[in-house]
């Protein structure tokens, strides 16, 4: 996908998943896939994707800024060291699931739907799992070392820093919300 929508975390935050990262890369867990490795390069925020899209329209940001600005916006309970099993695997902090994270969610759903191009279903109501990726593309047979590299995680509590629309093109993020 080219577009996605990205909550991102308040700078204790995310130097704590930063020095999480760093746990990873001094164990030599290092992505697969080279856009996976372009995803995890500095420059990088640790963040929860709320919607990834093909596009998402001016008039729709428009309205996503609106909407944002009006809103509670979360904060995330990051506990559970988990991963995605896919052909692509993803060592990630799942987000405790309360109903105000499934209300702001909903919210930015509502603005999306029927508005953007080629949403990912992934990020859906009902089919979204709110997590903070860790690292990404990693090979199935070096998941074990990611644990045990990142074992034990103390809880992060990290509030919302800002809410942007990243393009995975260019790496660049228009801001949508900023939080002090």
């Amino acid at each position: 996908m080219a577009v996605t929508l990205d909550f991102f975390f308040d700078a204790d935050s995310e130097a704590r998943i930063r020095a999480l990262w760093q746990r990873l890369a001094d164990a030599d867990l290092r992505a697969a896939d080279p856009q996976a490795a372009a995803d995890a390069a500095p420059g990088r925020r640790p963040h929860v994707r709320f919607a990834s899209a093909a596009e998402v329209p001016a008039a729709v940001r428009r309205d996503l800024r609106t909407e944002l600005a009006a809103l509670s916006l979360p904060a995330f309970w990051l506990t559970t060291l988990g991963t995605f099993t896919t052909s692509e695997p993803v060592l990630m902090l799942g987000a405790v699931v309360d109903a105000e994270l499934l209300a702001v969610h909903s919210a930015v759903h509502d603005v999306l739907a029927g508005r953007v191009r080629q949403p990912s279903a992934y990020y859906l109501p009902g089919a979204w799992v709110p997590h903070c990726p860790l690292t990404e593309g990693v090979p199935g047979d070096r998941l074990a070392a990611g644990f045990a590299a990142l074992h034990p995680v103390r809880a992060v509590h990290a509030r919302v820093g800002g809410v942007g629309i990243t393009d995975s093109r260019t790496g660049r993020t228009e801001q949508l919300v900023t939080r002090g």
